[in-house]
């Protein structure tokens, strides 16, 4: 799920009514406490990073996480939501990253016994897929983002 955010200047000038309005209510704010009340708005926390992602569009969705994020995906074609612990670029458009599983994933297919993983290693692309595949052809890793 890829996110398209406002122009900077789109985003300022939604700091800008803010900072109006709120004065008109008689609560006056400055308006870098504005600007991040909008950045809390569309969800990021902090304009830094706000201003960041509206510059860069066309980036990859890959861009839009961070250590720290909540990522949802799946793991071994199971579902999961986790938090990454660790993510570097890799080179060649690659990604290195580590992923703490809310709850544990089974990593295994037959009915007579199971693996269970909490917190996984992988390589990504720019998109969130992992580029080693089970033998159905099925990414190890794709993430939602």
């Amino acid at each position: 799920m890829t996110t398209a955010y406002p122009t900077i200047e789109e985003l300022k000038s939604q700091a800008k009514r803010l900072r109006q309005a709120m004065e008109a209510r008689g609560t006056a704010i400055s308006h870098s406490a504005a600007l991040e009340l909008v950045a809390q708005q569309h969800g990021v926390r902090d304009w830094n990073t706000l201003s960041a992602l509206a510059t860069r569009p066309n980036e990859e969705p890959i861009a839009a996480i961070c250590v720290g994020s909540l990522v949802r995906g799946r793991y071994l074609s199971q579902p999961f939501t986790g938090k990454i612990l660790a993510l570097s670029a890799h080179g060649g458009g690659r990604h290195k990253i580590t992923i703490h599983f809310d709850e544990p994933v089974d990593v295994v297919t037959f009915e007579s016994f199971s693996a269970f993983r909490q917190r996984i290693n992988a390589q990504i692309d720019g998109n969130g897929v992992s580029p080693r595949k089970t033998s159905n052809g099925v990414p190890h890793l794709v993430l939602d983002i």
